[in-house]
């Protein structure tokens, strides 16, 4: 048997080209490749090399970053087999399938998976000595050679990317923040998520929290920078809803106090006249949820019963929704006709 010889009567028509060139002992074995067989195409100078336990690049050059992926991916996962499918021929003229590969139980992760949504800021997928994959907590394995294993208690919902399963952003971060020792990777990597639109803020903070990562003094300061960077495009998102969907102007950024008495809380944007408050709902996950709540529905319902309306908008409803959510405030103000005057309060410059 030699590199030219193929591998058994059964095609490999359910396979992209790339998986013709990475398999498992097992899926050799259903082709009618032994052990043997693989380990003398794998001997010094052979056409075949083993680039991670049980998987096999069948050529001879270095890997491609699409050959790493999926040969990490086929380490890390419940290993499938060729099925009766593949033993279907083509019709005639037709062109060969190219399904994915199920990978089962086993996600990209960390810098890998940041390069792979496109970050600029993650390296190439070349120059990452080692690629992370996401396993379930029990799965028995190690990292090896270039795969190195991260667990998790559950596997969030894969996103598929260039054929490849891989990690949610938020979890993606997580994992790569984990193994950044430098603080201006961290942070340049936080603030292109946010910039980038690829995931809110407070995803990400609980992420980090989750992986207990906040105790750490240079992933702290990346956060707060991130949780500033969120808030400052809320804010601009607030004013475009405003005057886009022909809202009044409001006042905006302001305190409102009793007249000589306590101060009642800073609001985002403020209708005098007709006591229609909004506030971005921009809590971070890392403070104590239910206790911060707790603060907002206070401070909510002390206004309330001096007949101001708060409308609270988040900033994820604000980027999927502003038209909604310019719905939302154009119906306070509207009912304000209907309601009993508010009662008279100082208004500040916050």
């Amino acid at each position: 048997m030699n590199h030219n010889t193929p591998l058994s009567p059964r095609p490999l028509r359910h396979l992209s080209d790339v998986q013709r060139r990475v398999l498992t002992t097992a899926q050799l074995r259903a082709h009618g490749v032994t052990t043997a067989d693989a380990n003398e195409q794998c001997r010094p100078g052979g056409p075949w090399q083993q680039i991670l336990p049980g998987v096999y690049l069948l050529h001879p050059g270095p890997p491609t970053s699409e050959e790493r992926l999926h040969a990490v991916l086929l380490y890390a996962a419940r290993s499938p087999v060729p099925g009766p499918a593949a033993s279907i021929p083509a019709q005639p003229g037709a062109e060969e399938p190219h399904a994915p590969q199920p990978y089962t139980d086993a996600l990209i992760t960390g810098l890998a998976a940041l390069t792979l949504y496109g970050f600029s800021s993650a390296p190439p997928l070349l120059s990452l000595d080692r690629i992370d994959v996401l396993v379930p907590r029990l799965r028995r394995l190690r990292s090896n050679g270039c795969a190195r294993i991260v667990r998790t208690p559950s596997l969030p919902t894969p996103v598929q990317v260039t054929g490849v399963p891989v990690a949610p952003v938020p979890r993606a971060l997580a994992d790569a923040v984990a193994e950044l020792a430098d603080a201006g990777a961290v942070r340049r990597l936080l603030t292109e998520a946010v910039r980038g639109l690829h995931c809110e803020p407070a995803a990400v903070v609980r992420e980090l929290t989750a992986a207990r990562l906040l105790g750490r003094p240079h992933v702290v300061d990346a956060v707060d920078s991130l949780l500033a960077e969120g808030r400052a495009k809320a804010e601009d998102r607030l004013y475009r809803m405003v005057h886009e969907h022909g809202l009044p102007d409001p006042v905006w950024n302001v305190d409102l106090r009793l007249p000589g008495g306590p101060h009642l809380g800073g609001l985002d944007a403020y209708w005098p006249e007709q006591a229609v408050a909004v506030e971005l709902d921009t809590r971070a996950p890392r403070q104590d949820e239910d206790a911060l709540w707790s603060e907002y529905a206070r401070k909510r319902e002390h206004l309330e019963r001096l007949g101001i309306t708060v409308v609270y908008i988040t900033p994820k409803k604000l980027r999927e929704g502003m038209e909604q959510q310019a719905t939302v405030v154009r119906t306070a103000l509207m009912a304000s006709n209907d309601r009993d005057p508010a009662a008279y309060v100082v208004v500040l410059p916050r």
